[in-house]
């Protein structure tokens, strides 16, 4: 089944081109079927790069998706055209009265700040609380992931000594889970950021939630289940890039410390463009042939990264969510 974006979107004819099956809402809008809504909030400064590279692993998959696009009020992107804002995305405050059954939020070039820092924090904030009551699942991706552990779960990110940057092998800590089938015992992501989260503080966390979850039984006369006991599920690893996956709350969270759905190029042209700028910046690791530049990627990461937004799709989303949209609570 094909995506339904918004007309005229421009990810529409990168992604035909590509032989992948999409449709712009006037034509969907025809057809008798009750697509899933997902919705993606785009922190990325030059967003029509993200818009493709999410609506290109999210193409994979038999369901039909109906593609809308959020931003926050209180920031302005610099790097894409307000025309382009103005026709394809909607404040928060335009869709806050609807629920999704699926929703992605990106990372965001603010690493470097405190995220009570980050100017458009509060709005985040209301943002990932309205998520868990209009919201059938989320992906929360790179920053996110890590904006999205500390607002909920009180989880801190520290900077790293350099950029972690390249494609790391990522284990898979729970391989029965359905967001890993079909996946082999090791696959491949993209990673590009300057701060990460740490296992022993999600270890805390979980201890801590347990605790809290220990004494409201009594009070209730109810019995704790069995996922109350682990909140936070480190579910991928690696022994270079650390925690990568991270499930909360039995699949209604997934946070992803990585970009899973970067293109072949991305990474390449980040190098390029840092090292035009005289910003110190290594080459990216495992990612050139021979760690040739010039002899362009080796793309190891672009199965597993299909089938993980799949997967998320099918077991998570379509099969988790009910029918009649306003009865997710």
């Amino acid at each position: 089944m094909p995506l339904t974006l918004p007309d005229r979107l421009p990810a529409i004819e990168l992604l035909k081109h590509e032989n992948i099956f999409v449709m712009d809402t006037s034509r969907a809008s025809t057809q008798d079927i009750r697509p899933l809504k997902i919705v993606i909030l785009n922190l990325m400064p030059i967003k029509i790069t993200t818009e493709t590279d999410l609506v290109r692993v999210l193409s994979n998959s038999p369901l039909q998706l109906e593609i809308s696009f959020m931003k926050i009020k209180s920031h302005t992107s610099k790097n894409t055209p307000i025309e382009h804002m103005r026709a394809f995305y909607k404040d928060f405050e335009l869709l806050r009265w609807q629920k999704f059954d699926g929703m992605i939020i990106t990372g965001a070039p603010v690493e470097h700040l405190p995220f009570e820092e980050v100017t458009y924090w509060d709005e985040m904030v209301e943002i990932f609380s309205w998520a868990r009551t209009h919201v059938t699942s989320t992906l929360y991706i790179c920053w996110a992931a890590q904006a999205g552990l500390y607002y909920h779960y009180g989880i801190p990110k520290y900077p790293l000594p350099e950029k972690m940057f390249g494609i790391f092998p990522q284990q898979p800590l729970e391989p029965a889970l359905p967001i890993f089938r079909g996946f082999d015992d090791v696959f491949y992501m993209p990673h590009s950021r300057h701060t990460e989260i740490r296992r022993a503080d999600i270890e805390a966390a979980n201890q801590r939630l347990v605790t809290a979850t220990a004494t409201a039984p009594e009070a209730s006369g109810t019995t704790p289940t069995a996922s109350a006991e682990v909140p936070l599920r480190i579910i991928a690893e690696s022994p270079e890039s650390g925690v990568s996956i991270v499930m909360a709350r039995e699949g209604r969270e997934f946070f992803i410390t990585g970009h899973a759905e970067y293109s072949p190029l991305t990474l390449d042209t980040e190098y390029r463009r840092d090292l035009a700028k005289g910003l110190p910046i290594a080459m990216p690791q495992h990612y050139y042939r021979a760690d040739q530049p010039d002899l362009g990627p080796l793309v190891t990461w672009r199965a597993h990264a299909n089938l993980l937004f799949t997967n998320w799709l099918n077991y998570y989303v379509y099969q988790e969510t009910p029918y009649d949209i306003e009865q997710i609570h």
